[in-house]
Formats: C-alpha cells, structure tokens, sequence
C-alpha cells in the first residue's frame, strides 16, 4: 500500500476530469481518472525503456476474432488478461417508480504519434527522433485519446427491454508543424467500434438485478497481427460507472445479510464493482449511491490519498519514492521522458517545482491513530498505553498472545474458519471465504487494531509460508474459532 495513501486508495488524482454530466460520478471522479490512467506510462516515464514498450495492461477489449484466434478466452473477475467484452453484474434497490439509471462506459483510445521529417525536396518522411532548431526533442510514440459515453435508462423501461447503444469512437488524424519548418507530428486514431448493453431483472419488489456488458465489435483485419497492431482497434483501462436517481447499489463484498444469496449469483467478467464515494457511518454500508466497475480489484469506497499531489501512472505507487527517483534523473533522462509523452512532461514539471512542505507530506501518514486500548495479553477491558508511548509494545509476544473471539482465546496454533465478511474486508480475502486455516502470531497495529496472520490448511506451501513469514491477515471479526465436527470438543484448537 503506498504510504502516503489510506487503505482502499489510489496514490494520483489523474488528470482528465470524469465530466460535468451525473452529479453522483463526481464522487468516485478522481479514483476513475487514476483507475483510467493506471499503467499508462511507468517510471522512468521514458520511451527507450524496457516497460514502456509493453503497454495497456488492464480493462483491454481487443477483436474477439483477434483475441481468440488460438481459442476461448478464460473468464477472470478482473486483472491484465485482454478479452473481447467485460460484463458487471450488480444489485439496485429501487426507492421510486420513476426511477433513472444512468451508465459511464469510460476508456482510452490508442492514438500513434507518428515524427516525419521535412526533407531537401519538401516531402515529409517518417522517423523515430528528430530534434528542431529550438533544442526540443521529439520521439514517435503511442499516446491515447480518453474517451467516454453516457447511456441514461429508466429502470421499468429496462425491466421490459434491453437497451444496447454504441460507445465507439471515430478515426481520426491530426498534423502538427513543428519549428523552423523542420517537419511535422501527425497523430493518427483507428475506429473503434463496441457497443454497451443494459438489461435488468427484478428480483423482488424494490430490487433489481443490472447487467452492464460493453463489447468489442470490430474485427481483425488479420488475427495474426502483433498485440501492438492489434491495440489500434482496443478499448483500453475500460471501466464503468454507475448511477442514477431514485437507486443505490449494494456491495457484493460486504452486502446486507438479506442479500447474500443474491449477490453470490452476480457474475463479473473481467471487471470488479465496488461501492463509490466517501466511506459510511460505523452502523451503516452496505449500499451507496454510485459504482465503479474496474479491471483492477479496489475495496469499497476507494478514496485517492490528500497528500497525494497529483497521477505517477506507476501501478502500486509510492508517491515519495517515485518522486524523489524522478529528481534524481539525467538532465538527459529527463529530456528523453519530456518527449515521450506530456504527461511525462507533466510529472517532471510537477516534480521540479514541488515545494519543499507539499513533500514533506508525502512522508508517511498515519490515519486514526487511538489513544489507548484494550490489551490482549490482559484479557478484555484492560487498557495498555499507546504504541507511541514508552511501553507501549511491553508484553507482546506475537507468537503466544492470544485474543478472545466468540468468546474463545485464539492465537498461535489455533485453528479458525475465515469469514472476511465485516466492513473494509480485503476484496481479496472474500475469495478465502470458507476455508480452514492455523494462526501463525497475533499483531497489534500503530492505529490500534489487532490483526491475526495465519496459513491456508490446504496450501502444500504452508510450511514454506511459515518459514519466511509470509501470511494472510484476518481481523478477530472476520475468523471463527474452528470446530472438527467429528470431535464437538476442538474449537479453536
């Protein structure tokens, strides 16, 4: 997790606002920019290197003749494998009779950034660097153009029909002179041609079932053709926002009780929905009035950091680190990065004029820190001073502490059921669900909570885990003490 980010944050505000249309999108407006920016460009943000010669990594929707030319594609929740469709699948609860749905399918379009020099006779010839009369570099290079469609439905309408509407984009080019009449930048834009279907089912009075499908309908010219061709004709970091008036959407990772059964039948393909805007009241969740449908798995709520002063692009970032090795470039690295792409002009001119307290900021951050608490090594009700504190960390053992859940001391060595089912689970560990696992150590966070790491029991490399350290971690709320049931006698044990 970057640190300077809160949990469930992406570390850049990106920097192509959501747009003016759905009032609800403003909420999440930040997180789907950085969503959509996610990977565009990595550190050291230079064309010559390695990782930015590989590209459009996430939310991909090629030709499906290209993308299955060798067969089927296997269906994921979501991550870096390219597909021809990405299908969301969601509940709304309905609150008025003219209820409004309204869907943001959101994407880049690969635009190729073609430098052509002027020659002795006049005519223009293409090449990869050319540098003018003023000392500026330019590089060919593929840049992308973002791109976004709105489809606004009423829910009866859509309980009667669906509604499929294109959300393609033109091709396009455009020719800039460059100084001294050295030459020209001509930018060139395939067609992309998808389309996004709406359909709806009610499940009972007041609920809905929506499925929100965005497919690729162009076709391939030639299946064989290299990844990069065929990105020409791709919906790249696609994702989808919904919302509306007189709905809300229920989590399908910490949903009400009452609609478990429903929500374990959404399927997603390719794509991860989660609730959007700020976080609820400690006694409420569950719902909210806006999701955001990614190809990258994001908690409930993401939220970008405060300190955070502006989009890297670098997956996982780390605004301080990256920051401070972005100052440490060449004048020469620097150059390179400036003619590559504006956005990585944009980062270097972001980081050589930062001022020293907006840095200072990116220093760490620690989030509600708790005075006090209770103390597992006394029992409940015991208060310990605060990890800041001296003596604050007296005592703890992590490997024989214990601590009470269900009423029963579980640490080291105790068998527990996983049920990653309270507020702020990891969207990760839902996948966990169900199985058995042995407590490894029992930790004490700097903001007061208390978390448990423990091992699969059916991982062969549990052993393996156990020796270099590398755990699950479970909050108390989300385990339950295991009991064999061929022997009533073995909770926790």
């Amino acid at each position: 997790m970057p640190d300077a980010v809160v949990e469930g944050a992406v570390g850049g505000d990106g920097a192509v606002p959501v747009g003016s249309g759905g009032r609800p999108f403003e909420q999440v407006g930040a997180v789907a920019d950085a969503v959509l920016y996610e990977g565009y460009l990595l550190y050291p943000y230079r064309r010559s290197s390695p990782k930015n010669r590989v590209r459009w990594q996430f939310g991909v929707l090629l030709p499906r003749n290209w993308v299955e030319h060798d067969g089927p594609v296997t269906v994921g929740v979501s991550g870096s494998a390219d597909s021809w469709y990405q299908r969301t699948e969601c509940l709304v609860r309905v609150h008025a009779p003219d209820a409004v749905l309204r869907v943001r399918v959101r994407y880049l379009q690969t635009q190729h950034k073609q430098v052509e020099e002027t020659g002795p006779d006049g005519a223009h010839r293409p090449v990869e660097s050319l540098r003018t009369g003023d000392g500026t570099t330019h590089l060919t290079f593929d840049e992308a153009v973002p791109r976004e469609s709105d489809l606004v439905v009423p829910v009866e309408d859509l309980l009667l029909r669906e509604h499929t509407a294109p959300v393609g984009a033109a091709a396009g080019e455009e020719s800039e002179p460059l100084p001294g009449g050295a030459g020209r930048i001509v930018r060139r834009r395939a067609e992309i041609r998808a389309d996004t279907t709406l359909t709806a089912e009610r499940l009972a009075d007041g609920l809905v079932r929506l499925r929100v499908r965005t497919d690729n309908t162009g076709h391939a010219a030639d299946p064989r053709a290299p990844r990069d061709a065929a990105l020409r004709q791709a919906l790249v970091a696609t994702h989808t926002l919904v919302g509306g008036t007189g709905v809300e959407f229920v989590s399908l990772t910490d949903p009400p009780a009452d609609l478990l059964e429903h929500v374990s039948d959404c399927h997603n393909a390719f794509t991860f929905p989660v609730l959007g805007g700020a976080p609820p009241a400690p006694d409420g969740g569950g719902t909210g009035p806006v999701l955001l449908s990614a190809p990258i798995i994001l908690p409930d709520h993401p939220q970008v950091a405060p300190e955070s002063p502006g989009d890297l692009h670098d997956a996982a970032e780390i605004d301080e680190i990256l920051t401070l090795r972005t100052m440490l470039l060449t004048d020469e690295e620097k150059r390179e990065a400036r003619a590559t792409d504006p956005r990585a002009a944009a980062i270097l001119d972001r980081v050589d004029t930062m001022p020293p307290e907006v840095l200072s900021r990116l220093h760490g951050a620690i989030r509600s820190l708790a005075p006090a608490g209770p103390a597992a090594p006394g029992g409940p009700g015991v208060e310990r001073p605060a990890w800041w504190q001296e003596g604050g960390d007296d005592g703890l053992s992590p490997t024989t502490e214990t601590v009470l859940v269900n009423g029963v001391p579980v640490g080291g060595g105790s068998r527990v059921l996983l049920r990653p089912r309270g507020r702020g689970a990891d969207a990760q560990d839902m996948f966990l669900a169900g199985r058995t696992a042995h407590v490894a150590a029992v930790f004490h966070d700097v903001d007061g909570s208390v978390h448990l790491a423990v091992t699969l029991d059916d991982d062969p490399a549990a052993e393996l885990h156990t020796w270099y350290g590398r755990f699950h971690y479970f909050r108390p709320d989300e385990l339950e003490p295991y009991t064999d049931p061929r022997n009533p006698n073995s909770e926790g044990q």
